[in-house]
């Protein structure tokens, strides 16, 4: 089954080459194409990306968005120029082994609805975070689970793989830098794995966290539960 990796990016031209790489390297393992979601950045990472495409060596296909309008509706957006039955999900700042691709692939294949590259498991782990980074991880990590009651130990990974149904026929509302966690409040039965990993800072750039996602995150898991109680509530 053909694996759908897309790249949100915006100002990674330093870091998308070897990313690219590292994915034709995967070939020989799993047949993959990459979807690169590009919001207009203005190093031209978008115009490297289609050089890459004609290239050839991979396949690649290119979105480009005319503004930066968020991770999550980039995500979104690359699941519907996607054309695998696994859609994964990885950043471009090598912060993610595009190995372990491979195993979270294998996962959805044979059964599992999402597999979640997990920091916060037995064998996981972040290297090089300061302890504010650190602190705010775990907070944010502790509240989804709290607030929108989900069992999965890394809720707010970027790294993940799930089947490409599960990502384009429902309505989300991608809000934000954090998908996942809306797929799992939205599919609460879905059989869901969770892959250990070690997070490696990026390697080129910087954090583009932000206050404004950060209040973006808030909003998304009071909405989240508040859907969450109305739907129970209608089915109750």
């Amino acid at each position: 089954m053909t694996l759908s990796v897309i790249i949100p990016t915006y100002n990674e031209r330093d870091s998308l080459p070897r990313l690219l790489a590292r994915l034709r390297e995967l070939q020989r393992r799993l047949p993959i194409e990459v979807v690169v979601v590009d919001d207009a950045s203005p190093d031209g990472t978008g115009d490297l990306a289609e050089r890459f495409a004609r290239e050839r060596a991979l396949p690649i296909v290119v979105v480009h968005r005319d503004r930066k309008a968020g991770l999550a509706s980039a995500v979104l957006a690359g699941a519907l120029a996607a054309r695998g039955g696994v859609v994964s999900v990885m950043d471009a700042d090598l912060s993610h082994p595009p190995e372990l691709l491979v195993e979270l692939a294998a996962r959805v294949s044979s059964g599992a609805d999402v597999a979640v590259a997990s920091r916060y498991m037995p064998g996981g782990g972040i290297e090089a975070w300061p302890w504010r980074r650190r602190a705010a991880s775990r907070a944010a990590t502790w509240l989804a689970r709290v607030v929108l009651g989900l069992r999965v130990h890394d809720p707010l990974s970027g790294f993940f793989a799930v089947r490409r149904e599960l990502m384009t026929q429902a309505r989300y509302m991608g809000i934000g830098y954090k998908l996942l966690v809306e797929i799992l409040a939205t599919h609460p039965r879905a059989r869901v794995v969770e892959v250990p990993y070690r997070f490696v800072d990026r390697e080129h750039g910087a954090s583009k966290l932000s206050a404004a996602e950060i209040v973006d995150y808030v909003r998304l898991l009071l909405t989240l539960r508040l859907k969450g109680r109305t739907w129970n509530s209608a089915h109750s």
